[in-house]
């Protein structure tokens, strides 16, 4: 897949960083304590298959690691992570002390934006963690859609559509990133409250229902929703009817008056309705 510009030149960058840490030192791999290395904070990804990680586990541990992490060192001599988080979850499952990582020089906010544009490119995103890349590209470098599509390689209507999952309640969202339900299943869901939600998406996994059966459940409770009656005024178990005088006489100077269920209401906006109502009751 060819990379758009700003991928490329961060990657760019990476390269000469690489290069320079070659010539710096010796081979440009070294090992590094696990326990030193910190996990990349703007890193995307939160699901891991733990399966898969404990398969690299084991093939670490009987061939040893192929690919070197990249990392940077902070000032406090630990590392944050650049590339390699799989790798280095595995080593931690092995119980391996030390990994091999090339220490590299990038700046912060290069890093960010690199881990961000980086896991976009990958198959294996899900379309959770997908959104809030976007979501993320979007608000730190104040970009619209169109400029984003341009930036990874996406259309514009495909990165739209994807943030407009986030509008989703988390409960859905746990569901969808774990592929219990399909983007086309949440697709359906955009615009219901949260406990129609919850109801739909608890439906469509415990019955297994298929995008097009979703969408007929949705058409039902929409449909359902509108046709639903009002509720009725509960009626008042007072017969107000002896105060109908009082209430004509209120009126008739201006107070806004109210007799219902098992309250009587006179409306105050002003020293002269206090005067008025005092006045009235004989309480001056």
């Amino acid at each position: 897949m060819a990379l758009g510009r700003g991928l490329g030149e961060l990657l760019g960058e990476v390269e000469s960083a690489y290069e320079s840490s070659t010539r710096n030192n010796n081979s440009g791999i070294t090992k590094i304590d696990v326990a030193l290395i910190k996990a990349n904070p703007n890193q995307p990804r939160k699901i891991f298959d733990e399966e898969k990680l404990k398969e690299l586990s084991e093939s670490i541990k009987e061939h040893g690691l192929l690919q070197p992490i990249t990392v940077i060192e902070d000032d406090n001599g630990e590392y944050i992570l650049v590339s390699g988080e799989r790798r280095l979850r595995a080593h931690k499952i092995a119980n391996i002390d030390k990994i091999k990582a090339i220490v590299t020089d990038i700046d912060v906010q290069k890093l960010r934006e690199l881990a961000l544009i980086e896991n976009i490119q990958r198959d294996d995103l899900n379309i959770v963690e997908l959104a809030y890349c976007y979501a993320q590209l979007i608000n730190e470098h104040n970009i619209t859609h169109e400029e984003l599509s341009l930036k990874v390689f996406k259309s514009r209507s495909s990165i739209t559509n994807t943030l407009r999952l986030l509008q989703l309640n988390s409960y859905v969202q746990q569901f969808l990133a774990s592929d219990k339900i399909s983007a086309g299943h949440a697709k359906v869901m955009l615009g219901l409250s949260d406990n129609e939600q919850k109801m739909v998406c608890d439906s469509i996994i415990g019955q297994k229902l298929s995008v097009r059966e979703t969408e007929k459940l949705v058409k039902d409770l929409k449909e359902k929703d509108q046709i639903l009656p009002k509720k009725e005024k509960k009626q008042s178990p007072f017969d107000f009817k002896p105060l109908d005088t009082l209430l004509s006489k209120l009126q008739a100077s201006n107070l806004k008056v109210k007799a219902e269920k098992n309250y009587f209401k006179i409306e105050i906006n002003s020293q002269e309705d206090i005067d008025k109502i005092s006045s009235y009751f004989n309480l001056q």
